[in-house]
């Protein structure tokens, strides 16, 4: 349903947010393999992210990636999907015809259509904080 790329971007964010909560910065390095990504490919989704101000990025010997603590309750997973994807996720065709709308509906239009509307509920109203506490609890991985 999402980009290679989007599917990097939110295991990225929830893992930066993740190690922000103990009060770490984390290197391009560690991100890619936590989430197993390609560095040169992490490298290009961290810099959209930070453009997006989903993430911030500090240079230097101290410097890594992080989410600052007050802001992690604020970024929504629309946010990184939206800096990433855009909205094609939301007004694409299920059967991926070019000519579906409303006024002419492939067969399965409106069912996917409801599909989407309720993706993007869930994604409006599901912060990185959230995400992040599930990894913080044990109770959610990134990898296998």
């Amino acid at each position: 349903m999402f980009s290679k790329a989007c599917e990097y971007g939110i295991k990225a964010s929830i893992y930066i947010s993740h190690q922000s909560q103990k009060g770490e910065r984390v290197s391009l390095v560690a991100i890619a393999k936590a989430i197993d990504s390609p560095l040169a490919f992490t490298a290009k989704i961290l810099q959209s992210l930070a453009k997006n101000n989903i993430i911030v990025s500090s240079k230097g010997s101290t410097g890594g990636y992080e989410i600052p603590k007050d802001m992690q309750a604020k970024i929504m997973l629309f946010h990184i999907v939206e800096a990433i994807d855009g909205d094609k996720i939301y007004n694409g065709c299920g059967l991926g015809l070019p000519q579906c709308n409303e006024r002419k509906p492939c067969p399965i239009h409106f069912q996917f259509k409801a599909i989407r509307d309720d993706l993007k509920v869930m994604l409006k109203t599901t912060a990185i904080e959230e995400l992040a506490n599930g990894l913080h609890k044990g109770i959610a991985f990134l990898k296998r």
